[in-house]
């Protein structure tokens, strides 16, 4: 017997009516077989009707929640994350990566390189300044000639054989003669008007003036005496060479440098020697130079023999003044480069070389130091001009210095204005 209405049996409408939205009556056999198969992780809602309006239900879903990883972190159930919540699946494709902050790395190393390079000139700084023997003391010296402008600084190469062995002296043909004497000694005045280096002949005639004793600190009054310019040195030391040289000239000396036989050796090897041209060839058997005329590079023991020579030259002790000069110019050159000043093989042997024997006034500063040496590379740059005291004659075998030209030398000097004076 058919229960439904003429006309609904078996077809689509009849079906749909029968178990409809809201119908109570039983679901077809199939339907009641099927098991619902509910998304992972989404909690299973009711079935035919919402109860979720009923008092004190909750079941546990809400329409407007995004899943992801509970709170507290993922987890490990292949959704991601270390629960199944937290990301794409293990393998995924990830997105693309933040380009690297170029500008600021750049910004890094810049700072980086700067606090470097202080670091390194403020240790070679301590360094080299802890090097300096600061040995002479011109508060010491009386009387002194008012300071012009410029800096003046009174350049001596001593025949010092400290810390040299028995087998050096004999290499650098040194003797053993006990103490030291001045071998050269020059005047370079640094100023606007560009560097003049004038070389001092050890022979020059010169009246000891009154002085104070740099060791016993007693005085001794002038007598008039005259004798060689190095004799002065050899009786008390730098300060009254200083004190000698101020009295005869006029000139104020602010800054005293004094390198020995050894320093200088040293210098001239440290840096791979130095290149010289040689007008004319010459031998001396005292010093022990041998030169080929042209250009060559002398080591230190070729360099020591160059500038000592004087017995092989007419002029004798004005032209090894001339060969002193040259050749510390060219040395000064050679060494100011980049190749020498960046390159801490050369840069730190050079230092240290010098340095070790080197030495100078108590108020000499790393920085003076260094203004004397890049005015001493002037010299021969173009801008600079070297000559000898000028000379009038000699007596006795001094040589005697022109006064009317020494005057006016020293005046264009203490004003700091072009050197005109020619020397000998």
């Amino acid at each position: 017997m058919n229960d439904w209405p003429d006309g609904w049996t078996g077809d689509r409408r009849e079906r749909s009516n029968r178990y409809g939205r809201g119908s109570a009556g039983a679901q077809p056999e199939g339907a009641r077989a099927m098991p619902h198969v509910q998304p992972r992780g989404v909690p299973q809602q009711s079935q035919g009707y919402d109860r979720g309006h009923e008092p004190g239900y909750d079941s546990g879903y809400n329409t407007g929640q995004v899943y992801g990883s509970p709170a507290g972190g993922g987890g490990r159930d292949g959704y991601g994350g270390r629960d199944g919540y937290g990301g794409p699946p293990p393998g995924a494709p990830r997105g693309p990566q933040q380009a690297p902050d170029w500008r600021r790395r750049i910004k890094v190393g810049a700072l980086t390189l700067v606090v470097v390079i202080l670091a390194v000139s403020i240790g070679t700084y301590f360094w080299a300044d802890g090097k300096l023997k600061r040995e002479v003391d011109l508060s010491k010296v009386i009387e002194r000639p008012e300071s012009g402008d410029g800096t003046n600084y009174l350049i001596v190469g001593s025949d010092s054989r400290e810390g040299m062995s028995a087998e050096e002296k004999k290499k650098l043909h040194t003797g053993s003669a006990e103490g030291k004497r001045t071998d050269s000694m020059m005047i370079l005045h640094d100023g606007s008007n560009g560097p003049t280096l004038i070389s001092l002949p050890r022979d020059s005639n010169v009246t000891i003036p009154s002085f104070v004793g740099s060791e016993s600190g007693k005085t001794f009054p002038s007598t008039g005496r005259q004798t060689k310019l190095n004799a002065a040195y050899a009786e008390d030391g730098p300060e009254l060479l200083v004190r000698t040289v101020e009295f005869n000239t006029g000139l104020h000396i602010d800054h005293y440098v004094e390198i020995g036989f050894a320093g200088f050796a040293n210098i001239v090897d440290a840096i791979g020697g130095v290149e010289l041209d040689i007008p004319k060839a010459f031998k001396d058997k005292k010093s022990g130079a041998d030169f080929q005329a042209g250009t060559q590079t002398l080591d230190g023991e070729q360099a020591l023999a160059f500038v000592r020579t004087r017995y092989a030259f007419a002029n004798s002790d004005l032209d090894r003044t001339k060969n002193q000069q040259k050749f510390l110019a060219a040395l000064a050159a050679q060494t100011a480069t980049p190749g020498t000043i960046l390159n801490p093989f050369a840069f730190y042997p050079a230092m240290g070389a010098g340095l070790d024997t080197l030495i100078v006034d108590k108020d000499m500063s790393l920085w003076s130091l260094g203004q004397m040496f890049f005015a001493m590379k002037g010299v021969t740059g173009g801008d600079g001009t070297s000559m000898n005291m000028p000379i009038s004659g000699s007596v006795g075998g001094n040589l005697l210095w022109d006064k009317a030209k020494v005057k006016e030398l020293v005046n264009q000097l203490n004003n700091d204005e072009k050197v005109t004076v020619s020397g000998n």
